[in-house]
């Protein structure tokens, strides 16, 4: 398994495993290759109808028709065949084992289910939720909406660094962001209605529905919570405004 930093030879891996209370435990792994993340998986020899790229198409899809396929919908069919006739708030202990450390947690399943597919949602090669892979490398399972909110942002200014840093233009606000975000809630919006008509109960639908409320918070958080960070970086700021101050000129007298 790599570590954070992505060993070129090795996939970055996530393995997530579901304990229930009745003693069973179903187990799901993850690999992504460690250069573009996108997930690597083994092709089926029949896939369900409503994988087809036709079958409640998202609204703002750019995939032309001759894509047979939804990718997203493609790599959701275990989470689907094994979650399908669950319950949302079926007690749960999760354990995710990642590079770096493993994380545990007693939580409903649509929780522990809604971390896992969140993966599988930005490294399917879906035009849209790809641009939200480089939070993969750094994912952070059972994320508040704080921290997701934080680290959404925080993976945005960082793209604009790199851009500036190719003589690109940069974006130093969030109005990009912000977009993003408008086109992931029509795609969840989609999915929902995919998973709705794949499943039997609801726990795939609902953790789909918790990824979609980050997505659509992201709006309010900016527009009203930002402020209550603002606070705890006036140090730091205040350190770079005096390292970055102009030294007094001698005095030629002295």
């Amino acid at each position: 398994m790599t570590d954070t930093t992505g060993n070129p030879s090795l996939p970055v891996q996530f393995r997530y495993e579901f304990f229930f209370g009745d003693g069973s435990k179903r187990e799901f792994r993850i690999e992504l290759d460690p250069v573009d993340l996108h997930l690597l998986t083994t092709p089926r020899s029949e896939y369900p109808d409503w994988t087809l790229l036709s079958f409640n198409k998202c609204g703002n899809c750019p995939l032309s028709d001759e894509v047979p396929r939804c990718p997203i919908a493609v790599n959701l069919i275990d989470l689907v065949e094994e979650f399908g006739a669950l319950k949302s708030f079926e007690p749960v202990r999760v354990v995710v084992h990642a590079a770096a450390r493993d994380y545990v947690k007693e939580t409903t399943l649509q929780k522990g289910l809604s971390s896992m597919m969140g993966i599988y949602m930005s490294t399917s090669g879906c035009p849209i939720l790809d641009r939200l892979r480089p939070n993969v490398r750094f994912h952070l399972p059972f994320a508040s909406g704080l921290e997701t909110f934080v680290r959404s942002i925080s993976m945005h200014l960082l793209a604009s660094f790199f851009a500036g840093r190719r003589g690109e233009t940069m974006e130093p606000n969030l109005v990009a962001l912000l977009e993003l975000y408008r086109e992931v809630t029509k795609v969840n919006k989609g999915m929902s209605a995919r998973l709705i008509a794949a499943t039997q109960s609801d726990a795939n639908v609902n953790a789909l529905v918790i990824l979609h409320t980050f997505g659509d918070g992201l709006q309010y958080y900016v527009d009203s919570s930002l402020n209550e960070l603002e606070g705890d970086y006036q140090l730091y700021w205040r350190g770079i405004t005096a390292s970055n101050a102009s030294p007094e000129t001698p005095d030629d007298d002295i």
